[in-house]
Parts: structure tokens; sequence; C-alpha cells
């Protein structure tokens, strides 16, 4: 079958280790399921395992991937929920097992024709979503979804600052915020992003600069470089939730301001099968479509790691299987 995968790890020049080509197809393991996959996405995630975070050479070849729709063996139509549990666990909150991995850590990954996945990862694809829509869904807006809800509490009518708009997580926050009724802030470097994120809703501001307000909820995956500004654009008894650091892990917090005015810094990683089901609810009552940068043929993967390795997107970059 064709696939997407790493075949080798290069810390400084990742697409090195990049491979379109053939791989033999996957046999399901007892209570796994075949989904012979419409589209996928890309992520960071996809890049880092290339550099061999969380992947070692061992592992490999590995197919990447954990953004997918598709068909699974019955003709149901399904999203793929890309975390994988230990099934000794049970049915709780699966991002809080310590032996959880993401598809294409210890398993296979999507971005292939065909991938197995544990049976209770398939959750049904709303009628009429289409495979590019519900291919972007399951990492990056799963995530920013259980940021502004589980993790982060957000109520209707409250307020968001979404830092460094432009990234797949911020902008899938920027626009479920406002699905969600609250007023939101965006912040960019690239001035370019800046006017893609008003065009979604956000009041666009400089990094650094005064909002009007301070929020509710803060959206933090920045890090280092943004996260001083996260806490004094917070208010009394605000979040700041947490789910990346692309800018550097070691930030600097005045932990006055952080007891003062008694914020909350919340962690948050994915979400679980039961929220990615919420969310792709949600998407389909209120019509949201996903921010998408671009579709690639899968032919042209390499073009689409290129694209997002050069950082130049806005949304995410899909891959169309069907081709």
């Amino acid at each position: 079958m064709r696939a997407v995968y790493a075949d080798s790890i290069n810390p400084d020049n990742p697409l090195a280790g990049l491979v379109v080509g053939e791989r033999p197809e996957p046999q399901a393991a007892e209570g796994w399921a075949t989904v012979r996959v419409m589209a996928s996405a890309l992520n960071h995630h996809d890049l880092w395992s290339l550099r061999g975070v969380g992947l070692s050479a061992e592992q490999l070849p590995m197919i990447l991937g954990c953004d997918a729709a598709g068909v699974d063996e019955d003709g149901n139509e399904v999203v793929v929920h890309a975390v994988v549990g230990d099934p000794a666990a049970g049915d709780g909150d699966e991002t809080l097992d310590p032996k959880r991995s993401l598809l294409s850590e210890r398993h296979q990954g999507t971005l292939a024709d065909l991938v197995t996945v544990p049976r209770r990862n398939l959750v049904p694809k709303p009628e009429g979503m289409t495979w590019t829509d519900a291919a972007c869904l399951p990492t990056a807006w799963l995530t920013a979804y259980r940021m502004l809800t589980t993790r982060g509490r957000l109520r209707d009518g409250g307020s968001v600052l979404v830092q460094g708009a432009g990234g797949g997580v911020a902008t899938a926050a920027i626009v479920l915020a406002g699905a969600l009724g609250a007023r939101v802030y965006a912040t960019s470097r690239d001035a370019a992003k800046r006017e893609n994120a008003a065009g979604l809703g956000a009041t666009v501001l400089a990094p650094g600069a005064r909002l009007p307000e301070r929020v509710d909820v803060v959206i933090e995956t920045v890090g280092e470089a943004t996260f001083d500004h996260s806490v004094k654009s917070t208010k009394p008894g605000g979040r700041i939730v947490v789910s990346g650091s692309t800018s550097g892990h070691l930030a600097t917090v005045d932990l006055r301001r952080i007891f003062f005015l008694q914020q909350e810094v919340v962690g948050s990683t994915m979400g679980t099968r039961d929220e990615l089901a919420a969310l792709l609810e949600l998407m389909a009552a209120r019509k949201i479509a996903p921010v998408v940068d671009t579709v690639f043929d899968f032919a042209d993967a390499r073009g689409a790691f290129e694209r997002l390795a050069a950082g130049a997107g806005f949304g995410k970059i899909v891959l169309d299987h069907q081709g």
C-alpha cells in the first residue's frame, strides 16, 4: 500500500528521512479495526517524529500521521481518534493514562491507504461533512476544543486570548472560541497571519500588545516568548491553558501575580474520544468548517511536508488519498 513514513532520523534536516513509497498492508489485532483512509492531515508532531522526538531509530520504519477520516470494514464513515490508551485502564480519560501514545509513536500512523486502530477509536463522521474537513479535526482541533472547554472552562460571553495565530491549534481555537460565544483576541508576529486571524473574527494585536481587557482564558502554545504577556493579560481567577512551547519551554513567571490574582496555569494534551465526538457534533450543528491551508494529492506528500516545515501555512495541510 502507499504510505508516507520515516525511514531515518535527522534532527537537523527532518525531511531527509521522509519517504513516500510502499509498505505492507497492516493486519488488525483482536479488538482493532482497519480503516481505508480517504483523507489525512499533517501536524508538527510529524516533523518532530522525523527529528527523533518520541521516535527512536529502532522503531523505524514508522508510518507518520495522527489525523484521518475514512471507511471501516463495515462501510461506516468514521473519524479516527489518535490517542491510544492502555486497554487495562478502562474507559477513563485516556489523555491522563501514563502509557498512552499517539498514532505514529508506537503504532503505525494514518498517512497510508490503510490504518489499524482500536475499534473504540472510531467516531462516526457526521453526514455531509467532507473528508477533508473531518481529517483536520482529531489532533489540532481536538486539542483546541479541550483547551477551551474541559481545561479552560470557557463560559458563554467570556473572553479568550490566542497566542501565535497561524498554527493549527491556535487557528482552531480562534474559530471555536467564537463559535462558543467568546470575544477573541489573537497575536502574531506575521502581519499576513494577523490579517487571516482577523478574517476569522479575532481582534488582532502584535505580540506583547496591551489588550482592551483582561481575558478569562489564554490559549498558550508559543511558550517562552509569550508567557509573560499571557500572565499579564489574564484577569483575576482566569486560566492560562498550555499545550505547547514552540518558542522554548523555560518561561519566566512572576509568581506574585499568579497567587495574588488567583490565576491558574493549566496543562492540556490532546483530548478524549468522547470530546472528539462532541467536537464533531458541534462542528456539524453549527456548520463550522475547519481552516484548511492547502490540500495536496497523496502522491505530492513531500510537497505538503515542505510547506509544513516552512511554516508558511495558515490552517491545516491535508492529503487527499482518493487520487
